[in-house]
């Protein structure tokens, strides 16, 4: 199953519906909590810590008996989970102790696991996490995947400057965890562009191809193989070294190659102009690197601004398609939300065109927009319906996709049935979906706190001056009476609303209906037309029609930027975004 959303909790998504070995690429962002201190974080439930400096972190993350279970039965006494990770997250709980830190960890034990489990064996898996918790994480995913097929640890410039901070550092980085299911994975990382001045001190030999420099053909330490045998009467065994050729030139040959031993290769590159041999004899056969070939993607990913002019043939700053976020620029609304060109990198080194991309902790879904953007399939999990009506919002205003007809979408309620059980289980995910189909903006975000009488708004422009108009938007789960409608009606004039909307399960009753003529109606001068001021709906009637009798008006949700055709490796498709 691919280009699908799926609403649920991650790991019942993952073991009920992703298959073994079926995912070439996975990206992660899971919630963590960067503006808790550290000290904050381990502390015990019998410590001094103010509730209000934990209450960011422990909002989510609880020591609780729920934890406690899942710490039990998803991972000491779950088979599936190998013995190193199990020992792994026992000695955590020894030395961290049952505290958020640890109910964070138990979170991502078994998830980590399941990760792993869909993984081609190709395939790879990035972690995108801060320094609350990246050196826990990193050890757990040594346990995972085995600290052999661990890559590389990224590190991603997420902003320009954090001026609020007290003895330490400004925190201007992320870190992403990069591991592989095996040694046989698939890597291409691209390239990016040289300095200026690089080229000029440097690149001071010229040929019918272009500017180039010489660099080393050979790597440090003996081989065996042919690879330290001699050749053209040099032996870089005598200077304790071997034949190394780079990507670059490997990129030149031809299929058959994968056959030939490396003097073979070393006389097709010699014969294609790509070595250069000393004419006297006196140094080492070394390539010919050419400017265009530029330098492979380093493991620090920091865009630097005002610094056009400075890469050659480009006028672009310095890591510039990993630029982080600011306001105006691709931005959703979404706290947590990625910039897009991030994810192009990742999915373009670790995956092909066709490949399935895996986003288990999606949010506003960049990683699944940069995978329809490039050409892969993909999969996408949250377990909010804000998160997953975003995703379908930014699908459709990116890429005109439409649910049910160019991806599929999982766990939502499709009927009033699977609806009221959905309120049965989670009343504050019923009211964050009900609101969505109307894609209205979500007014009770966190579980605690009154919402006073507002759990969805919307806007609209109308009047002679082209004036903003207010729409209230109300959820019902239970039983239903007219005083919850007249609550309605008080709301409205308390927020000098236009409209007062009622969505329910149950079917309003006459009073009810009643009590909603009573309000009135809005007169539109835009349209030259009235609207009932308060209106209700059941549930059926928003899935299946009538809706509300609104104005015509644009959503609540932030419009993603239309897709044009990418450019660049790989024959990435046509535009069809994180």
């Amino acid at each position: 199953m691919t280009n699908t959303l799926f609403y649920g909790d991650n790991l019942s998504v993952l073991r009920e519906h992703i298959p073994d070995t079926s995912v070439d690429l996975v990206y992660l962002d899971p919630p963590f909590n960067s503006n808790a201190s550290y000290n904050v974080l381990f502390r015990e439930k019998s410590g001094e810590e103010s509730p209000a400096q934990i209450k960011a972190f422990t909002d989510t993350w609880e020591w609780t008996q729920e934890t406690e279970a899942t710490y039990e039965l998803d991972i000491i006494e779950n088979p599936a989970v190998p013995a190193a990770v199990k020992d792994m997250v026992s000695a955590f709980r020894g030395f961290i102790g049952r505290n958020a830190m640890m109910a964070y960890l138990v979170m991502m034990a078994p998830r980590l696991v399941e990760l792993h489990r869909v993984l081609k064996p190709t395939g790879s898996l990035y972690l995108h996490c801060d320094p609350t918790a990246s050196h826990y994480l990193k050890i757990l995913l040594d346990a995972v995947f085995g600290k052999q097929n661990f890559r590389s640890e990224i590190v991603w410039k997420r902003s320009n400057a954090h001026n609020k901070v007290t003895k330490q550092y400004g925190p201007v980085h992320d870190t992403i965890l990069f591991y592989s299911k095996s040694n046989n994975l698939f890597f291409d990382p691209g390239l990016r562009p040289l300095m200026r001045g690089y080229v000029h001190d440097w690149f001071t030999s010229e040929d019918e191809r272009g500017r180039f420099r010489t660099n080393m053909l050979t790597g440090p330490g003996t081989r065996t193989g042919s690879s330290g045998q001699p050749w053209r009467g040099f032996d870089p065994t005598t200077v304790g070294r071997h034949w190394a050729i780079p990507r670059s030139l490997r990129n030149m040959l031809p299929s058959e190659a994968v056959d030939w031993n490396t003097q073979d290769v070393l006389d097709f590159l010699d014969e294609n102009g790509a070595i250069y041999i000393p004419r006297d004899g006196a140094g080492q056969p070394k390539y010919k690197q050419y400017v265009t070939d530029g330098v492979a993607y380093q493991d620090v990913w920091a865009y630097q601004p005002y610094t056009n002019g400075t890469l050659y043939q480009t006028q672009e700053n310095i890591d510039e398609d990993v630029k982080w976020l600011e306001r105006g620029e691709e931005r959703l609304g979404y706290p947590t939300q990625k910039p897009e060109g991030l994810l192009e990198r990742i999915i373009r080194a670790s995956s092909n065109e066709g490949d399935v991309v895996l986003d288990p902790f999606c949010g506003c879904g960049t990683a699944v927009a940069a995978a329809q953007k490039l050409g892969r399939q993909w999969l996408g999990i949250d377990i909010t319906h804000l998160a997953v009506a975003l995703m379908k919002n930014r699908l459709r205003t990116a890429f005109e996709l439409e649910p049910g007809r160019d991806y599929a979408v999982v766990g939502e309620p499709q009927d009033a049935g699977s609806a009221r059980a959905l309120w049965e289980q989670d009343p504050f995910q019923f009211q964050f979906w009900a609101v969505s189909l109307l894609e209205a903006q979500p007014q009770s975000e966190q579980r605690r706190g009154a919402d006073r009488g507002i759990d969805g708004l919307l806007y609209f422009i109308d009047g002679p001056r082209r004036s903003t108009h207010k729409i209230v938007v109300q959820v019902k789960g239970g039983r239903v009476s007219s005083p919850q409608v007249r609550d309605l009606k008080g709301v409205v004039e308390r927020e000098q609303a236009a409209l007062g909307l009622f969505i329910s399960l149950d079917p309003p009753t006459r009073d009810m209906r009643a009590e909603a003529a009573s309000g009135g109606l809005f007169h539109s001068d835009l349209w030259q037309r009235e609207y009932p001021r308060i209106q209700l709906r059941t549930v059926e009637e928003m899935l299946t029609g009538p809706g509300f009798d609104l104005p015509p008006r644009q959503g609540s949700y932030q419009a993603a930027q239309r897709v044009r055709r990418p450019q660049g490796r790989q024959g990435e498709m046509e535009g069809l975004a994180g």
